[in-house]
């Protein structure tokens, strides 16, 4: 399927990789950097190594030399995520930052990260990597700009297997909520937007939400999160000691409110909300509020929601759950960027592939939408390969 968006001149392209990967030392290394983001959005169907190599370059060894520098070349990628996150947030304020667990089917047992995992909605198990994306979410829009590689079971212990795969040694096993800590962290370098809530649902992955939420309190970043039916919360009123599970505290005594219709939901909703505290998690502001549907459509199972945002309206807050929906959306249309179409097994390849895809999925919505994308993918054909940039990167 064509990919939209690739308007811009090929002086465009470029000034945006440089924004993007201007840190890495070598000349060579930024060119083989812009020749692959152009592959990623001049390459129709999959997105192999060869293929990327033809879209756009007539050199016999530009394929080698591409996976040379995505798996090989040892270039620090947190740098190009920021430089990402700061070019998107120029160009669409978010909403919202949406965290989302991304399952990455993958075949065989030796490239990185990868386990048995039950598939999504209960189904069979599958091999599989699992990374955590974070998302500039807009209410339109979701851009990927950061990610996490979860290493479950020997890849956290088998020190010949993380060697062989090159996991770096202070790359250490962390939970999702932890995972998702680190990502929140990094925002606050440059974005200026520390009062952006943070969204998430990783009920499939965590039992218990409140490290989490108790972990972003103390940063001061607000969040809604989406949260087991079973996580123990106790009655905010003065006084009250009873501990039970947020649904059945909903059931019990939350109060039922109907809310307006807005753009996502274009029906009014039945919402039972309650004020709450979590066990264990102390300070004067740590009052939270939880919600859930009360009378889901069609029978399904209703999300129960965490949320420190007291001073919105639920119907305020009803659009910023409908950001799960909407990265999980954009995850699929990622595939289309490459997403699943890594050829490597490392550590290091997986995180400089997810950087490239990433930034080329964000060019593609964000930087030229009113452009001739015909007249741009023929432009980004061409090779503009500078003078002596034939080495390895």
């Amino acid at each position: 399927m064509p990919i939209p968006g690739t308007a811009g001149s090929p002086q465009q392209i470029a000034s945006f990789a440089e924004e993007l990967f201007g840190h890495l030392p070598r000349t060579d290394q930024r060119h083989w950097a812009l020749t692959y983001l152009r592959g990623l959005l001049a390459t129709e169907g999959r997105k192999s190594v060869r293929r990327l190599a033809s879209a756009v370059s007539d050199s016999p060894t530009a394929a080698q030399s591409l996976q040379q520098f995505v798996n090989v070349s040892p270039w620090a990628w947190a740098p190009a995520r920021s430089a990402l996150t700061r070019w998107s947030v120029r160009r669409a304020a978010p909403t919202a930052w949406t965290a989302a667990p991304v399952m990455l089917p993958k075949r065989g047992s030796h490239s990185v990260g990868v386990h048995r995992r039950t598939g999504p909605a209960g189904g069979r198990p599958v091999s599989c990597q699992l990374g955590l994306a974070l998302f500039l979410s807009t209410g339109k829009l979701d851009v990927p700009v950061d990610w996490q590689l979860m290493l479950p079971g020997p890849w956290a212990e088998d020190a010949g297997l993380r060697r062989r795969v090159r996991v770096p040694d202070d790359v250490v096993p962390r939970p999702a909520w932890a995972q998702v800590l680190d990502m929140t962290d990094r925002l606050t370098v440059g974005t200026g937007l520390a009062a952006t809530p943070v969204v998430t649902d990783l009920s499939a992955f965590v039992e218990d939400a409140t490290p989490l939420a108790a972990g972003l309190s103390r940063r001061g970043r607000h969040f809604l999160l989406a949260v087991p039916g079973s996580l123990a919360v106790t009655p905010a009123d003065a006084g009250a000691s009873r501990t039970a599970g947020a649904l059945e505290l909903l059931h019990s005594g939350g109060r039922t409110l109907r809310t307006a219709a807005h753009s996502g939901r274009p029906r009014p909703a039945h919402i039972t909300t309650s004020l709450v505290r979590l066990p264990g998690v102390h300070g004067p502001s740590r009052t939270y509020r939880l919600f859930t549907e009360a009378r889901p459509a069609g029978g399904r199972v209703p999300r129960v929601w965490l949320t420190d945002l007291l001073h919105r309206r639920v119907d305020e807050l009803l659009p910023l759950t409908e950001c799960v929906a909407s990265s999980a959306t954009a995850v699929h249309r990622l595939e289309d960027f490459g997403l699943l179409d890594l050829e490597g097994r490392s550590f290091p390849g997986w995180h400089h592939h997810m950087t490239l895809v990433s930034a080329a999925y964000a060019y593609s919505h964000l930087a030229c939408e009113d452009g001739d994308s015909g007249t741009a993918r023929t432009a980004l054909r061409r090779d503009t390969r500078p003078r002596g940039a034939t080495g390895r990167p």
